[in-house]
């Protein structure tokens, strides 16, 4: 199996693209909005992408965060808040808060499940700073770091419950962010101490299924190579002091904060101790890239793909409608109050 999750060109699989992902076997895929229509059209994909590997439990993901991160939208799909909807809620009640959280995420799992996707690229536990770039912005669940992993844990029970793996991301912190990382790379010139914040809520979930690490070079741990790429930071800092040890992916290698071929991004990314190379946007070209450059998957990340994987696939318990219902009049209440 190669170690690389890839993306998909449209609403179907085209001729090219069955063949390729049936020779070179990738860990999973990634779904865009240029892959969504129709609820019976994302099944039918994700029914197909199946029966290529002949795996029921296959890592098929998504960034379906709410807000203005959301790749399945009204009208054929529910909207869902951003995550700064719960942080207003917790200001005035902390427990209404959780439980709208966890009802909006059981509600999305389970909008997911249906369509056949597996993994969501959510929780961000991202803590917010004031004065950072906006790429975070409202996605984060506050400034305050319990806050965000009890927010956090909320979705990621939620998720859960519909069977649904959901991943927490940007390790070990994008909340400080000077510059989006679609753009350029960013340095975070905080303090050891400083960065306690940014590690606590990843700390407090490290227990999650999935991981994501993030474009960014903090030179209090390695001041030449980003998280995504640093050796130093995914062994000491992810592993180490965060004790993640689930399956650990990139993000999207295709981002500008990161220099070099897409190949060779991915090629470091493993060789520093990713998981999995993220690689969305369907070019071909950089795909067999990838297949060329990476080595098979190892048995420790096959072993934690499965566990990622193990409680996913089941048919999601719970009624949408009356999550959805339950989550708009707690977050009324915020609404109200302001």
């Amino acid at each position: 199996m190669t170690p690389a999750i890839f993306g998909l060109s449209g609403l179907t699989l085209n001729p090219d693209e069955r063949a390729f992902f049936r020779e070179c076997d990738p860990a999973g895929y990634i779904l865009f909005g240029r892959n969504i229509d129709t609820p019976a059209q994302v099944r039918a994909l994700t029914n197909e992408l199946r029966s290529i590997h002949g795996r029921d439990r296959l890592l098929v993901s998504i960034d379906q965060e709410g807000g203005r991160v959301a790749r399945m939208r009204p009208p054929q799909f529910s909207a869902f808040p951003p995550g700064a909807a719960f942080d207003a809620l917790y200001e005035l009640a902390p427990s209404s808060a959780i439980a709208a959280a966890q009802m909006n995420a059981h509600a999305m799992g389970i909008e997911l499940a249906e369509a056949g996707i597996t993994v969501d690229y959510y929780p961000s536990l991202d803590v917010r700073q004031h004065g950072a770039h906006d790429v975070i912005g409202d996605r984060s669940f506050g400034f305050e770091p319990l806050r965000v992993a009890a927010i956090g844990r909320a979705v990621l029970d939620g998720l859960a419950a519909a069977g649904v793996a959901g991943c927490i991301k940007h390790m070990p912190g994008h909340g400080r962010t000077s510059v989006d990382t679609h753009k350029a790379l960013p340095t975070v010139t905080a303090t050891a101490e400083e960065l306690e914040i940014d590690l606590a809520p990843f700390k407090a979930l490290s227990h999650a299924p999935v991981g994501m690490t993030g474009h960014l070079v903090f030179p209090e741990w390695d001041a030449e190579w980003p998280a995504t790429q640093s050796p130093t930071i995914i062994h000491e800092v992810i592993r180490g002091q965060i004790g993640f040890d689930g399956l650990l992916l990139t993000d999207d290698l295709d981002m500008e904060a990161l220099s070099g071929s897409v190949p060779e991004r991915a090629e470091r990314a493993i060789a520093a101790g990713c998981d999995l190379a993220l690689n969305c946007w369907a070019k071909m070209e950089d795909m067999v890239g990838i297949v060329e450059r990476l080595p098979a998957m190892s048995a420790q990340t096959a072993a934690r793909l499965a566990r990622a994987l193990e409680n996913t696939g089941l048919a999601p318990e719970g009624d949408k409608a009356q999550l959805l219902a339950q989550r708009d009049e707690l977050l009324a209440f915020a609404e109200t109050a302001a």
